[in-house]
């Protein structure tokens, strides 16, 4: 599929020129175009820019036809069409993300997740849970609950013997790991769970803390220097709970055989496939996807312990047990953490993902706030709603329009935002409202978000006119989806849907849809010209089949042979090109380091191609022609004048 949209790897613009007046390089039916505006999508368009007049002419030809059909698609109505007003707007939505979020702490953040990866933690937790609808009176008993927990650990009882114990944890794990979720780094744990470990010292539990699966305490029993990355492979002798102690031992046995094997010097990776119980990797030699600090995939902590010990590429481990079986580990390959450099575009990716980003943009409207002078009184004009709403607000009963009360609720900037405006996010976003609390907590909750989202729109609609690298970005996401949506309908789809026109585009132009030289013929593309020489004497045979030929040939190796047939044109196949070659088969002969065998059946003399034959073409060269037509429209309908003096001025 076309798009005429260029995906930037950055969303700062970076543009040399904003002269003290912005000159005017060219106007399109009466409109300017400015410098600063074609010099951002000259460069932009032009990695290493040249400013002689002959590079600016041509280019200028091609910004012309692009903004003509903008300007048409512009005069059409395509930015009022519902699906393309949708997508710029969410264009328009990820483009703002840069710009609304605290810099600041952003940038403290991304710092602060690389230092953790530099670490793991090691901790055990007791979860009690809690939703957004549990009640602030059950709230206060979590809390407390936890609490008196907190206090028996420090006095000595264990950690996971009150985790286990009834009305202990509430993670479902609890039973089987006693509160212990063993080591981890920055990115495998909710951030304030993550947050809330690396800030505990070892030996100490923390204070209650709230995530969304609910409220926790944890110990932190450990940290350590991160260990890295590491692939490895193992074979695995499977062992299950269920398992009888006859059946482990044999178990035993056999890895331990298998080990032997290894050190005897027998193939890794064919133990692999013969012993091997996970099916999962027996074709890959037993490889498993990257673990460890970081990474996306965590093995058990018997494996991850044996892996990181084996100090070499290649080091194989003796046989270890985990909850799977027996396993053998071979290092395949360990990498440190990375640099900073090399992480960055990485973890900003990370938080601008995960939950980090509330607190970015919790901060960044904090500051909007300060900026914009907000101002609020108290919570009055939001309670009065107390009055006017009831249980069916819960089923999306409730209208704005039945609310006359208009009253300010806060200003910003001088703006005032109403109890009518509250009144529509209510009628909007009753799906999202709390629905287990009383009806005042429902209020306050459902304006805090609000309010929140107002400041955010409010600062949305000024990035234009704060951030000109902003404009200009949109501006072009803007011109690049009308300009993709009126090329398909004018010119592409056009031309595919025109049958008529497109066969006697074909009539008229016949004689540029030709059939070059062609061979039907068996081409033996051979690896060396041993091979080409085995291939030659089996094919004097007439009898044996190409196919037969190339299982032969390739049953040691694929690469010895490639078969290629059919109706090859010969003027576009370097390797048949100026070769002189007779019917029948032809003796090797070497062309760029590869070894040919060519039985050729029949030369096929340069023909007229039919219709069905040559549809592709005719179809490019049919839009192509559509499109040059078009242009010669919007040239006479909207005339176009060059500033030749400020064009010819851009590389002063």
């Amino acid at each position: 599929m076309k798009r005429l949209i260029v995906v930037l790897s950055s969303l700062f613009i970076t543009i040399g020129v904003f002269a003290q007046q912005d000159a005017v390089i060219m106007t399109i039916d009466g409109k300017p175009v400015t410098k600063s505006e074609f010099l951002q999508i000259y460069l932009k368009n032009n990695p290493d820019p040249k400013f002689d007049k002959a590079s600016l002419d041509e280019y200028v030809e091609l910004f012309k036809k692009f903004k003509l059909k903008v300007i048409e698609a512009e005069a059409l109505g395509y930015d009022t069409i519902p699906k393309l007003a949708r997508e710029l707007n969410g264009y328009k939505k990820q483009l703002a993300m840069p710009y609304l979020q605290d810099s600041t702490k952003n940038e403290e953040l991304v710092r602060e997740a690389y230092d953790r990866l530099q670490n793991e933690v090691r901790a055990s937790h007791i979860l009690i849970k809690a939703d957004e609808k549990t009640s602030p009176e059950d709230t206060l008993k979590i809390y407390n609950r936890l609490l008196a927990m907190k206090k028996r650990i420090e006095n000595g009882e264990d950690f996971a013997s009150i985790a286990m114990a009834p009305n202990g944890s509430e993670d479902p794990s609890v039973s089987s790991n006693g509160g212990d979720l063993g080591y981890f780094t920055a990115f495998q744990m909710v951030y304030p769970f993550e947050d809330a470990a690396f800030k505990t010292e070892i030996g100490k539990v923390s204070m209650p803390f709230r995530t969304r699966f609910g409220y926790h305490i944890l110990m932190v029993s450990d940290k350590r220097p991160a260990r890295g990355t590491m692939e490895a492979a193992h074979i695995m002798v499977r062992v299950t709970k269920e398992s009888t102690e006859q059946e482990v031992n044999a178990a035993r046995d056999k890895a331990n055989e298998i080990y032997d094997l290894i050190e005897k010097g027998e193939k890794f990776e064919d133990l692999v496939k013969k012993y091997s119980d996970d099916g999962s990797t027996l074709s890959k030699g037993g490889i498993l996807p990257q673990f460890g600090t970081g990474a996306a995939t965590r093995m058990v902590p018997e494996f991850e312990d044996a892996a990181f010990e084996l100090k070499n590429d290649g080091d194989v481990s003796k046989p270890i047990r985990t909850d799977f079986g027996f396993h053998i580990i071979k290092r395949i390959s360990w990498k440190p953490v990375p640099s900073f450099e090399e992480m960055e575009k990485e973890i900003r990716t990370r938080v601008s993902r995960d939950s980090r980003s509330q607190i970015t943009q919790a901060s960044f409207v904090e500051k909007l706030k300060k900026e914009y002078g907000f101002k609020k009184k108290n919570d009055k004009p939001v309670l009065w709603f107390e009055n006017v709403l009831d249980s069916t607000y819960y089923l999306g009963l409730f209208k704005a329009a039945s609310v006359s009360a208009s009253k300010p609720i806060f200003t910003l900037n001088g703006k005032k935002y109403t109890q009518q405006d509250f009144a529509i996010y209510l009628e909007q976003n009753y799906r999202s409202a709390n629905k287990g609390g009383d009806m005042k907590q429902m209020l306050l909750d459902q304006y805090a978000k609000w309010e929140k989202r107002a400041i955010i729109d409010y600062e949305s609609d000024r990035l234009p006119e704060k951030y000109p690298a902003y404009k200009a970005l949109l501006k072009e996401y803007h011109d690049g989806i009308l300009l993709y949506e009126v090329m398909s309908d004018l010119v592409w789809n056009k031309a595919m849907r025109d049958t008529s026109g497109l066969k006697a585009y074909y009539e008229e132009n016949k004689s540029n849809y030709m059939w070059n030289l062609r061979y039907e013929a068996d081409v033996m593309e051979c690896k060396d010209q041993k091979i080409a020489e085995q291939v030659y004497q089996m094919m004097q045979n007439d009898t044996v089949q190409v196919n037969a030929v190339v299982k032969e040939v390739n049953k040691d190796s694929e690469l010895n042979v490639r078969l290629r047939n059919g109706k090859l044109d010969v003027e576009k196949t370097a390797y048949l090109k100026d070769q002189k070659l007779v019917n029948g088969l032809n003796k090797p002969y070497e062309f760029e380091g590869k070894y040919y065998v060519v039985r050729l059946k029949e030369v096929i003399q340069p023909t007229q191609k039919e219709f069905y034959e040559a549809k592709g073409a005719v179809t490019s060269d049919y839009q192509n022609k559509l499109e040059k037509d078009w242009l010669a429209e919007l040239e006479a309908k909207y005339p176009i004048v060059v500033n030749e003096a400020a064009l010819y001025s851009l590389g002063e």
